[in-house]
């Protein structure tokens, strides 16, 4: 392949979203366009084969070291041919692009002693699911700066069902790995590309900013435990758009760490914007927690559209988790067949170990949840908050539901706010006059 038609096909997969979108909305721009990259290398030289039975762990390995020994000014991008890579987990560098050409699948293999240890995340303390250390993503990145993940719609397969089963049948020596996580990273891009079957969560920027994730496919069946589409955690400056996502958990989540050590670690999620995503999922569409320890705020969820989901908006933590939810925006939803239009709840998640502070209570304020349609609806939802730590302004406006059958009417307990235009009629918590000036000012 020419370098000129490499790059273009780069330059197009980057940007396509944003020039098909015409004259939507874009937070894009939380990103500079990537720069041309000074150098090209294919992973099919450094002895990578794509019969899908090689293990090519080491080309990856050695290509990304030889763009990083390059130190060229602009970086280098590395190409992923057509055809399947099974890989083990590799780390990226900065100054990178990954493309990974149409027809391209990099498939993770199932041999677990080929996933090495990492050390779990100081804001999570210990694995999320077991204690001790996790095992590393199998694409993975600390430190960075300036890096791409994109291609012309190729895969990153992460043949989850063996980690599943093991989930399942309770022999997981310690955490499951994601498809891709980068950490303490920023000017991060990922378009165009295919996330099909992680083990755990699918994509998890942590401690990052200036984040844009868009154009991107996460599918996983819907019975594959706790396989979350995209996480942004403890992030600040992050877009995420233009996405399908259909998954066995919450389809996008936004999370800060968990009970003491997200506390400690004191890095908050903030200034995301998610625009048009649907999708599809046995729990959330758009989700936040319930790790928000340290804390999450300045948050946009608009023009949204999920279909068969157990929640169309989930708002979750819990007591012992501290930190705070506050002005959170939830914008133009579609919802067809859910279980719940909408739960916000104060006694969702477990704790990381016995030494959580009882006393470390959440704040939840100022939340607006607006233009909201669902058809099929079981239940319109809930809002409970914790009895000696209410949640307060909370604003309902234009939240119509309808069913087959009556919609099984609001809950809500601990909570003040005010509700506009909502069908079924509201909860009288959410109909005095207190929040009412909150309430017409945010929308």
């Amino acid at each position: 392949m020419g370098r000129r038609r490499w790059w273009l096909l780069v330059v197009a997969a980057v940007l396509s979203s944003a020039v098909g979108a015409g004259a939507q909305e874009t937070c894009s721009g939380v990103v500079p366009a990537p720069p041309r990259r000074g150098a090209w290398v294919s992973v099919a030289s450094f002895g990578g084969a794509a019969d899908g039975r090689t293990l090519s762990t080491a080309a990856f390995q050695a290509a990304v070291a030889s763009i990083e020994s390059r130190r060229a000014p602009s970086g280098a991008l590395l190409y992923v041919p057509p055809g399947v890579w099974l890989t083990g987990p590799f780390n990226l560098t900065s100054h990178m692009t990954l493309f990974l050409a149409r027809g391209a699948v990099i498939r993770a293999t199932q041999d677990t002693s080929s996933w090495p240890l990492i050390e779990p995340l100081p804001s999570y303390g210990r694995g999320r699911e077991l204690p001790g250390g996790r095992y590393m993503s199998l694409i993975h990145g600390n430190g960075l700066q300036d890096v791409v993940i994109t291609g012309e719609n190729g895969t990153i397969d992460g043949q989850g069902s063996a980690w599943w089963d093991m989930w399942k049948k309770g022999t997981l020596p310690f955490t499951r790995p994601h498809l891709l996580e980068l950490m303490n990273s920023s000017d991060v891009v990922v378009s165009n590309v295919v996330f099909r079957d992680s083990p755990f969560w699918n994509i998890h920027p942590v401690y990052c900013s200036n984040v844009v994730i868009r154009n991107v496919t996460v599918l996983a069946p819907h019975d594959s435990p706790n396989t979350d589409g995209i996480d942004p955690d403890s992030s600040s400056d992050v877009c995420i758009e233009d996405c399908y996502i259909s998954t066995g958990d919450d389809l996008i989540a936004i999370k800060s760490g968990w009970d003491e050590y997200g506390m400690a670690y004191g890095r908050p999620s903030s200034h995301i914007t998610i625009r048009r995503i649907t999708g599809s999922s046995p729990f959330a569409g758009f989700a936040v927690g319930s790790e928000t320890s340290g804390g999450v705020e300045h948050v946009l969820a608009e023009h949204l559209n999920f279909f068969n989901s157990g929640f169309g908006i989930h708002i979750k933590t819990n007591s012992g988790r501290g930190g705070f939810i506050r002005n959170i925006t939830v914008s133009d939803v579609t919802l067809d067949s859910a279980r719940y239009g909408l739960r916000i709840a104060g006694d969702v998640g477990g704790h990381p170990d016995d030494r959580y502070d009882r006393n470390a209570l959440p704040v939840v304020d100022s939340l607006t949840i607006k233009n909201v349609q669902g058809q099929n609806i079981r239940e319109a939802g809930s809002i409970k908050g914790i009895a000696t730590s209410a949640f307060s302004r909370i604003c309902l406006s234009n939240v119509k539901f309808n069913g087959g059958a009556p919609v099984r009417p609001w809950k809500c307990e601990a909570v003040s706010g005010a509700a506009l235009d909502v069908q079924p009629s509201p909860c009288t918590e959410l109909t005095s006059t207190s929040g009412m000036g909150f309430c017409t000012n945010s929308l």
